[in-house]
């Protein structure tokens, strides 16, 4: 006990005998107060533009994964693989840093010639001070790197689900595709992409279901009720998965409802 308490006692010490050189350095560091937050540094205009430059940095970081997930084929293709292991009843394997990774990769992939027109489009004559058109404002350079994007959503969202969100939205009957904003694009392209993966999940599962119901019939029949089927159509499900290339086909299936 009594050396808890000379530690303790020791700790304090220590911070009452850093507090004068706290105070005196110096609380901003690039026009952030660090230590010791100041109202009235932070009022000034250097200082509030730098903060609210950070707060939009970082809340755009947060935002950047859940917008690329949503506005490309990973969502379809993650949900695919998900069912996939299931119908299996692999448990844990391929583990989801795999199928994540495979995601991704596959992503990558199916989205390079959208990404590769948002580069040509706006990046380029945003970032080169060589190209003919730089430079273009950050706004406009938004809106060009959109357009393929918009274009990629658009080619694969429902007609009926792009209707339901417009309808929600209280938006007047849209004319062309720009009278369609983003914000309400992007949820119907989420419904559609996820209804095409449960319909893809549900054709996965025939197959490995119908050897459950013969693997099942087969054990009740011979009497062997206390064996779990699903230790006797493991084995079979692999083999087939196996024997008729399944990542082959499904990846190729995948990728191919994309083109």
């Amino acid at each position: 006990m009594n050396k808890r308490w000379g530690t303790a006692a020791g700790g304090i010490a220590l911070i009452l005998a850093a507090a004068p050189a706290f105070a005196q350095a110096d609380p901003n560091v690039d026009g952030l107060n660090i230590f010791f937050p100041n109202p009235g540094t932070a009022v000034q205009p250097e200082n509030l533009s730098t903060t609210l430059t950070m707060f939009v940095l970082l809340t755009a970081l947060t935002l950047a994964p859940a917008f690329l997930v949503m506005t490309t084929s990973f969502t379809r293709i993650i949900v695919v693989l998900g069912f996939l292991r299931q119908a299996m009843a692999t448990q844990q394997s391929p583990p989801n840093q795999v199928l994540i990774g495979l995601a991704l990769f596959l992503t990558l992939f199916i989205m390079m010639p959208t990404y590769t027109q948002v580069y040509q489009q706006a990046i380029v004559p945003y970032t080169d001070e060589t190209h003919e058109e730089y430079p273009i404002s950050q706004a406009e350079a938004l809106e060009r790197g959109m357009e393929p994007v918009r274009e990629f959503l658009f080619r694969h969202t429902r007609t009926k689900d792009l209707a339901l969100f417009v309808r929600m939205a209280q938006l007047d009957p849209p004319q062309t595709p720009a009278d369609i904003p983003t914000h309400v694009l992007v949820p119907a392209f989420v419904i559609s992409e996820l209804r095409v993966a449960f319909q893809i999940g549900f054709l996965i599962y025939i197959p490995f279901l119908i050897i459950d119901m013969v693997v099942a019939s087969t054990l009740m029949a011979m009497g062997m009720m206390m064996l779990p089927p699903v230790f006797v159509s493991l084995p079979f499900k692999i083999i087939m998965f196996v024997l008729a290339d399944g990542w082959y086909l499904i990846v190729g299936e995948l990728v191919n409802s994309y083109q």
